[in-house]
């Protein structure tokens, strides 16, 4: 067995992301073996799956359902570009992906009934609606029911990767991380590999948004991340003095050496060895090089990646929500709705790096067996608020997919004339989770295990089946 010292010795060597959450060591224990209710299905499109969620909930008015010909105080706060798919319109701050549109399904019709941060995450990422969350405090447990990327790792097989990895960081401030964004009751074997944990900071955000020339985020994290993860851990299970704990312990860390030291690996959490070119054309800030670890996730093995947007304030440290464009958050100098939405956090780095995600993972004839899924818990409401803003709003929301088997070009759904409420076929998140399900070909009836061996079917909702080409 590799002990501690050896490892981190090593570890500050290869420039691997900071592993500062303990589920991570237990993400590839035993592969499960598939039964008659958990086989995967021979229809699969797609190998991987990259999930940008915007957390905070984006306006689908500015953003992929302009409503141009609404009244004013309604339409987009901006105005309408033509794509290179005749007759599709996106708001114009989003010209770079105007020019990839025709690799994009844009759905406008997803809806659900909660204008709640907490119950929107949650439902949106597990496809099970869960009233009745603490507000806002809702500290994931392992009673939830596990999110996507957990499901898709019970149904994968063990590599050197995780199956399932999150990136920058999960959801949740002040130092609780939101139900809906990891395993549940599947376990911590099945928990995405996390950078770091979320919450408030004192002085400056510990992974900076502007990187200095030839520095990235994640290897300024390498060294101190697993150290903590392993003293962490090994102080709780003393202090339980659970002999069974502890050697699970023992196997699963030196499970993590393994992964850690396998060359896809030290190669895979790397973005330095990207050409500098490439890196400008995602940009150089957290956003940008979230989109390109990304590609080199799901290139190096990962079977699905979610990217995480949010915002860590300079001026006191605090998370934002940035894509909750209400308009006068004080950290965020009181800024407009309309304000907010123009800052490089929010529709710039958008545009350019999801147009460029879309852009190399064409070239490298990765985007057929890649799967790109974005959204955020719910929209944003038809009326602009006083603040130049909008609130929240789950009735209508305009979500996004390409590759993976998905046929580019095309608008799914639509929603009446002030982008209220869904006018054609309406799209549940069971229904959004069933589409990334088969295209990973993860069978309809396929079915996970509580702790107490009950089934519970992966997903309650039915595949898009018209988006597939």
């Amino acid at each position: 067995m590799l002990h501690r010292r050896d490892a981190l010795l090593q570890l500050g060597t290869i420039g691997l992301g900071g592993l500062t959450l303990p589920q991570l060591v237990q993400a590839g224990s035993t592969p499960r073996t598939l039964t008659a209710h958990g086989r995967l299905s021979p229809t699969a499109t797609a190998k991987s799956c990259i999930l940008v969620y915007l957390w905070g909930g984006p306006p689908q008015q500015e953003t992929f359902d302009p409503k141009i010909e609404a009244p004013d105080g309604i339409r987009s706060q901006f105005g309408a570009t033509a794509t290179n798919v005749p007759g599709i319109t996106i708001c114009d701050q989003l010209p770079q992906i105007a020019r990839v549109t025709d690799k994009l399904a844009i759905i406008r019709s997803y809806t659900h009934s909660s204008n709640i941060h907490e119950v929107g995450v949650n439902y949106t990422l597990t496809g099970r609606f869960k009233d009745g969350l603490a507000v806002p405090r809702n500290m994931r447990s392992r009673s939830d029911f596990p999110n996507l990327g957990s499901v898709v790792s019970y149904f994968s097989p063990t590599g050197s990767l995780p199956a399932s990895v999150t990136i920058p960081r999960p959801i949740g401030h002040d130092g609780v991380i939101y139900t809906g964004t990891h395993a549940g009751f599947l376990g911590p074997r099945h928990d995405p590999f996390e950078f770091q944990a979320p919450g408030e900071v004192n002085g400056p955000p510990p992974h900076c948004l502007d990187l200095p020339t030839g520095l990235d985020a994640v290897r300024v994290q390498s060294r101190v991340g697993l150290l903590n993860v392993l003293e962490q851990t090994e102080r709780r299970l003393q202090q339980q003095g659970d002999p069974r704990s502890q050697a699970g312990w023992d196997s699963a860390r030196e499970q993590a050496y393994r992964m850690l030291f396998a060359p896809e690996a030290k190669g895979a959490f790397d973005v330095s060895q990207e050409p500098v070119m490439l890196r400008e054309r995602y940009g150089r800030n957290e956003y940008g090089e979230a989109f390109l670890l990304a590609r080199r996730l799901v290139e190096a093995g990962v079977r699905l990646v979610t990217l995480v947007w949010y915002y860590v304030c300079p001026k006191d440290g605090n998370v934002a929500n940035v894509w909750d464009n209400h308009g006068g958050t004080p950290s965020l100098n009181n800024l407009t709705g309309r304000q907010m939405l123009q800052e490089y956090y929010c529709l710039p780095s958008l545009d350019k790096g999801y147009s460029a995600l879309i852009e190399d993972l064409s070239q490298r004839g990765l985007l057929d067996e890649t799967l790109v899924a974005m959204m955020g818990e719910f929209g944003r409401t038809p009326k602009i608020n006083p603040q130049a803003g909008r609130d929240h709003w789950g009735p209508c929301q305009s979500v996004v997919l390409a590759g993976g088997g998905i046929q580019g070009g095309q608008v799914y759904g639509a929603s009446d004339a002030q982008g209220a409420y869904p006018t054609q076929n309406p799209v549940s998140p069971e229904d959004f989770i069933a589409t990334i399900h088969q295209a990973l070909g993860i069978a309809p009836d396929a079915e996970v295990f509580d702790q107490q061996h009950r089934p519970y079917r992966v997903c309650d909702g039915q595949p898009l089946m018209p988006l597939f080409g």
